[in-house]
């Protein structure tokens, strides 16, 4: 790291950490107990990639396709996920939210939206957010390939 400049190397280190604290953070608020992490990361997953085979999300996730499957398990117990075959190949099924799995999902959504939106509210002032929101245009080019 020779090439780095401290205030990159700084940058770079509390960046992620604030980062990753705030999206512990975020889950947390609309976390509820009645799912694991996993189960809940699943389905949001099931959510993001509509129709998909478990095989695939297990990609996706990054875990062993028997995990997955233990996972689906648990989220179709909920009523959270179902599974239809995949028309392409009968030996496949297809894993797809249900009518509750969307209005969690979305129901999270929405709630962690509003408290981070709250959060800047009562937590900042109106030049405080615009330094934010200046920060943020500039972060938005680290997410650019």
């Amino acid at each position: 790291m020779a090439d780095i400049s401290d205030s990159a190397a700084r940058a770079a280190r509390e960046l992620r950490v604030v980062f990753s604290r705030l999206r512990r953070r975020i889950r947390e608020v609309a976390q509820d107990t009645d799912l694991s992490p996993s189960q809940e990361s699943a389905l949001t997953l099931v959510g993001k990639h509509g129709a998909a085979t478990a095989s695939a999300l297990a990609g996706a996730e990054g875990v062993r396709p028997q995990s997955m499957a233990t996972t689906l398990s648990a989220l179709e117990q909920h009523g959270l996920i179902r599974r239809t075959p995949d028309p392409d190949d009968g030996r496949r099924q297809l894993v797809t939210l249900t009518d509750a799995g969307r209005a969690r999902i979305e129901g999270n959504r929405q709630v962690r939206e509003e408290w981070l939106a709250r959060a800047f509210q009562d937590r900042y002032t109106e030049q405080e957010r615009q330094t934010v929101l200046a920060a943020l245009e500039l972060m938005e080019r680290l997410s650019q390939p």
